[in-house]
């Protein structure tokens, strides 16, 4: 089969089944933002936490935690 072929067959099966087409995409299109928008706001956090702990400066105190006596 040719590549033009291919093309063809391909723009008639969306064409005979447009509801299958049309929410195949809207899927595509949900789970792509939502995975942007689940990374920006991840990043937003990091920077604000970030940013957070600089204005403390360097005079913190450090706890680590330790054993669990029995």
């Amino acid at each position: 089969m040719l590549i033009l072929d291919l093309f063809k067959m391909a723009l008639r099966s969306l064409i005979a089944n447009t509801m299958r087409t049309f929410l195949t995409a809207l899927g595509m299109i949900i789970g792509v933002a939502s995975v942007i928008s689940m990374i920006s706001i991840g990043e937003g956090a990091r920077q604000q936490t970030l940013s957070t702990i600089e204005k403390f400066g360097t005079n913190i105190i450090t706890i680590k935690p330790g054993r669990k006596k029995n």
